[in-house]
Parts: C-alpha cells; structure tokens; sequence
C-alpha cells in the first residue's frame, strides 16, 4: 500500500471518527439542542458521546503527526515500509476498542500506533 493511499485511508478514517461522534450525539442530546446554537450547555445522556468524543480528539492529535510523517517519506522518496499501513489499522482497531471501553486492549491499538509513528520517524530520519 502506498504512502499517498494511506493518507487517504487516514482522512477517511477522519470522517468515520467524526460520523461516530456525531451519531452518538443524536442519543446523548435532544434533536432540538443539536440544532440550537448550543448556548446553554445540557448534560448528555450516556457515555458514548463522551468516548466517541475523546476518540476523536485523540485521532486528530494522532493525525497530524502521521501525515507530517508520512509527507516527508513521500517528498524525501523514503521507504516508509509498513508502517503508515500499521498505523492505519491500529487506528481503525482503537475506535471500537475506546467506544466499547476494550482497556488493555485500547492500549495496546494506542501502543502499536505509536510505534509505527516511530518506525515512519526512524525511517525517514534515514536510520
């Protein structure tokens, strides 16, 4: 798998985080709040959204990270291997796990994700 089709992967994957959250929002708040300006703050109902949330934000602090990454391996003409494809599964794996509340193995998605990022550094440092 190219560089190029795992940065479409990840902005892909940046929609399904954001569907995820939104359709948890439509269970954790009333229709008539969502289409509000939101001004005065309610409680959701639920965890999800909050999770789906978290995961979000998470996949965002994440995500500019690989794409840094993975644009210098493109623009340099370094072998990025398999670690951008890695990082796009781990990824994929984590949502599910944090909606779920799967912990160890949310952590170790989290850990496989972070190592690939790593390995995407070592190799575009020319290690």
């Amino acid at each position: 798998m190219s560089e190029v089709t795992c940065l479409e992967l990840a902005a892909g994957l940046w929609f399904v985080h954001l569907f995820c959250q939104m359709g948890a929002a439509s269970g954790a708040f009333s229709t008539a709040y969502l289409f509000s300006s939101r001004d005065p703050q309610t409680a959701p109902k639920g965890l999800v959204w909050g999770r789906a949330t978290r995961a979000f934000a998470n996949y965002v602090e994440n995500l500019v990270a690989f794409v840094a990454l993975d644009l210098g391996l493109i623009v340099t003409h370094h072998p990025a291997g398999f670690a951008p494809m890695v990082w796009i599964v781990a990824r994929v794996v984590y949502l599910p796990l944090y909606l779920f509340n799967v912990i160890y193995l949310r952590t170790v998605a989290a850990g496989v994700a972070m190592i690939s990022l790593l390995v995407m550094l070592w190799d575009l440092a020319g290690l």
